[in-house]
C-alpha cells in the first residue's frame, strides 16, 4: 500500500496518473504481473526511449519498481506494480497529532513471545534456521536475525518500546508491515482471519486473502524455494482516538482514549491467527530482505500531555 499523508504529497502520484497511456501501462502491468520493457513498450504502441520517461514517472512515485536484472530476461529491465492500494488521507493532519511522535523498525524475527503450529518456519535472509515445521526453532537464539516468518495457526507477540516522556498518553499508534496467508505451498487465493492485539484488547481483525507466489518478491533472496511465500501486501494499522483502522477502513471503534496508555504501560503487539475464526489459513510475515517492501514492522507513537 502507498500510504500518502497529505494533498502536497499526493501531486506526484496524481501526475504520473495523469496520462492514459501511463494507465494504460499499468493495466499491462496488473494482467501479465511483470513485463519487460521491450514487451511494454511493444504493446503500447511506442518506442523504448519514449517509455522510459513514463515508466520513470511511475517509479518516481512509488507506483511501479523496475528490476535491473531478472532470471528469464537476461539483462532486460523488468517491471512490476509495486502497490495494491494507494490511500491519499488528507485527514492525516487532525487532532491525533501535535507533533509529539517518535518512530521506530521492529525486525520480523525480533519477538518476544510465540505459539506456533505448522506448516511454520522462519529464515534469515541467508539460510533456513533449523527445520520447517517444528516450532521448536521459533526459540532458537538466531530467531532475531530472522526475516520472514510463517505459521498456520496460533501467534507471535513484539515488544514497542515505550519511550513516552512521563505525564504523557498515546493518542495515535501507526503499525505498517508486509504480511500474507500461510497455504501450504502458496495459493494466492487462500483466505485467512489475522487478528491484532494490543496487550490484552483485541483491535481488531482483517482478512489476508492468499499467500502469494505467482512471482518473486523484488526482495526475495534468490536461494528462496520457489513454490513458496515470496511477497505480501503492505498495510497500515492506524489505532486513533476515533477507532481502529487497516488502510484508512474501520475494522473496530476500539480507540487510544480507551486504551488509555501512558508512561508505565507496557506496550505488547499481537499477530494472531486462531480457531474459532472462520478462515484459519495462518500468516507469513516479510522483513526488509523478503518480500515486495524493503522494511520490518514500522511503528510510530505519537502521544500528547494528559
Amino acid at each position: 500500500m502507498l500510504y500518502i499523508k497529505s494533498l502536497e504529497k499526493a501531486v506526484p502520484i496524481f501526475k504520473a496518473l495523469g496520462s492514459e497511456l501511463r494507465v494504460n501501462l499499468i493495466k499491462l502491468l496488473l494482467e501479465n504481473k511483470e513485463m519487460n520493457m521491450n514487451e511494454l513498450a511493444t504493446s503500447l504502441g511506442i518506442t523504448n526511449g519514449a517509455l522510459t520517461s513514463h515508466v520513470k514517472k511511475l517509479e518516481e512515485s512509488g507506483i511501479v519498481a523496475i528490476l535491473s536484472e531478472h532470471p528469464g530476461h537476461g539483462n532486460q529491465k523488468v517491471c512490476r506494480i509495486n502497490v495494491d492500494k494507494i490511500l491519499v488521507d488528507i485527514m492525516h493532519e487532525d487532532l491525533d497529532s501535535n507533533g509529539n511522535s517518535y518512530s521506530i523498525d521492529i525486525p520480523v524475527g525480533n519477538y518476544s513471545n510465540y505459539h506456533v503450529f505448522p506448516t511454520c518456519g522462519i529464515a534469515t535472509e541467508k539460510k533456513l534456521i533449523g527445520e520447517v515445521d517444528d516450532p521448536r526453532y521459533f526459540a532458537h537464539p538466531s530467531h532475531v536475525n530472522a526475516q520472514i516468518l510463517w505459521f498456520a495457526k496460533g501467534y507471535v507477540d513484539y515488544m514497542i518500546p515505550n519511550m513516552l516522556p512521563t505525564g504523557h498518553r498515546i493518542s495515535k499508534i501507526t503499525i505498517s508491515f508486509e504480511i500474507s496467508s500461510e497455504a501450504p505451498g502458496i495459493n494466492n487465493d487462500w483466505p485467512s482471519d489475522i487478528t491484532f492485539m494490543l496487550n490484552k484488547s483485541v483491535l481488531g481483525t482483517w482478512t489476508s486473502p492468499g499467500d502469494f507466489g505467482d512471482v518473486r518478491g523484488i526482495f526475495t533472496p534468490s536461494w528462496w524455494f520457489q513454490n513458496w511465500n515470496q511477497y505480501g501486501l503492505l498495510k497500515m494499522l492506524v489505532v486513533n482516538r476515533r477507532g481502529t483502522y487497516i488502510d484508512g477502513l474501520k475494522i473496530s471503534d476500539v480507540n487510544t482514549t480507551q486504551l488509555s496508555l501512558t508512561a508505565q504501560d507496557n506496550l505488547r503487539f499481537r499477530f494472531q491467527v486462531q480457531e474459532p475464526s472462520k478462515r484459519v489459513g495462518g500468516l507469513t510475515l516479510f522483513g526488509r530482505h523478503f518480500g515486495n517492501y524493503n522494511q520490518d514492522i514500522k511503528v510510530q507513537i505519537d502521544y500528547s500531555p494528559v
